[in-house]
Parts: structure tokens; C-alpha cells; sequence
């Protein structure tokens, strides 16, 4: 029986930037279903690193696969079909209406209309959203609520992986903390592969299943959040975490 391949996997990816390495000969692998973050300071590589798996970028060396193929032999707006992506401040369509925003990919992959009203009902219900802001513009809503339409978008077409870029860091600490709860407590993540890229390491203990621990383009350490507590790998590690106040 064929194995099942890893469902994202960097290969000696390296990505420069005025010929300096922003990621640097980096391998990774993410299996399937797991919540993988990608933690560091600012600049440190990990949104480059993020970026590289969706083809926002592309890498200067080395292969990006995705379920066992490589994202180069995919044109990259059929690839983002079949990725769900989320920014700090949800990244809405100012112009579109809630409604409009959750139904982009849903419309691009032809779904007829009803069919996209009953998904966009289920994950308002699903997000804890009412019905009444379907109509609204994103600035008519709240940061938590932006960040759930956000969210909403994102799993729309009920892609299999989801990308989160510092999802909840333009939210106040009350909302950033609910929606972390509820997105933990939420059965339809722990079916979906997800990279979370952040630089809060409590965050980062909360969600991820595994960490990848970034400096300088580079991984650190990689480990789950217990591993990274109880067996800091280098001087670097250690410092990090206690600046946080985790270590």
C-alpha cells in the first residue's frame, strides 16, 4: 500500500530577498490534520515561510509539495482554491458585503446559490455570528467579528489546509482570547491540516499540536508545546521563552 504522503513538505527551500536568505535552506514536514505554528520574532522567516506554501512567493531553491505534489506544477489561483488563508484583521473585501466575502472561493469553484446559502448559515452558526450582519460592510463590524468572517472565508470551500498569519494581533486581548478558545474547541479544525504563523508563544502553546521554532530563516527547535518547556534545545530557546514568560 502506498503511503500517504506528508500534506505540506518544504525541501531545502531557501528564499532570498536582495540576495540575503529570508529562508534558508529550510526542511519541513506537516502531517495530515495537524496544527503546526510557526514561532519567532519579527522577521525571522515565518510568514516568508507561510507565503512559500501557497505560492504568494515562490522559493529561489528548493521544492514546496503539497499532498505529495509540487505546488510549481499548479497554477497558483487553483492551488489558493484548495487552501483557506487568514490574515491579521481578517484581509476582507472592503466593498463586499459579509455575505459576498464568505462566498469568493464558492463562486470561483461555480457552486450554484443555495448551496452557498446553506454553507454560509452553517458557519455563521458554527462562528457564533448573526444573521443580521450578512448585509454589512467590514467596517460596519467589530474586530472579533472581522476576524470571525475571516475565518468564515477561509473554510468556505471546506478546504483541507488552512494557513492563519497572525490571525488574532490586531484583536484586543478579551476577543484574541475567545476566539482562541473557540477555535480550539472547534471539531472542524482538528479535521483540517493548519499552519499558524505568530510571535505569542502562549498562543502558540494554546493552539499548536507541534511548534517550529524560527530564527534567522532557520528552525530552531521543533517540538510539541511540552517538549519546548521541559527541554529547551538551545541558549536561544530558553531566552526566548522566558522573555515570554513561558520558560
Amino acid at each position: 500500500m502506498k503511503a500517504t504522503p506528508p500534506a505540506i513538505a518544504l525541501q531545502a527551500v531557501t528564499k532570498r530577498y536582495q540576495n540575503r536568505p529570508v529562508v534558508d535552506n529550510l526542511s519541513l514536514t506537516i502531517a495530515p490534520g495537524e496544527t503546526l505554528v510557526l514561532l519567532g520574532t519579527s522577521g525571522c522567516g515565518k510568514t516568508t515561510t507561510l507565503q512559500l506554501m501557497n505560492r504568494l512567493i515562490d522559493a529561489d531553491a528548493g521544492t514546496v509539495l503539497i499532498n505529495g505534489v509540487d505546488v510549481q506544477q499548479q497554477l497558483p489561483h487553483d492551488l489558493r482554491r484548495h487552501i483557506g488563508y487568514v490574515i491579521q484583521d481578517a484581509g476582507l473585501f472592503p466593498h463586499y458585503s459579509v455575505a459576498q466575502n464568505i462566498a469568493v472561493v464558492p463562486r470561483l469553484l461555480q457552486w450554484d446559490t443555495a448551496r452557498i446559502t446553506q454553507r454560509t448559515h452553517e458557519l455563521l452558526t458554527l462562528l457564533r455570528l448573526p444573521d443580521t450582519i450578512l448585509d454589512r460592510l467590514p467596517d460596519a463590524l467589530s474586530g472579533g467579528q472581522r476576524q470571525r468572517v475571516g475565518l468564515a472565508r477561509a473554510l468556505a470551500a471546506d478546504p483541507p489546509i488552512i494557513l492563519m498569519d497572525e490571525p488574532f494581533g490586531a484583536l484586543d486581548p478579551i476577543t484574541r482570547d475567545d476566539i482562541r478558545r473557540e477555535l480550539k474547541e472547534l471539531e472542524v479544525f482538528r479535521q483540517k491540516t493548519v499552519v499558524l504563523v505568530t510571535h505569542d508563544v502562549r498562543e502558540a502553546f494554546i493552539l499548536g499540536d507541534r511548534i517550529v521554532l524560527m530564527d534567522a530563516g532557520r528552525i530552531v527547535q521543533t517540538g510539541t508545546p511540552d517538549l519546548f518547556r521541559q527541554q529547551p534545545a538551545t541558549p536561544f530557546v530558553s531566552r526566548f521563552l522566558k522573555a515570554s514568560g513561558e520558560g
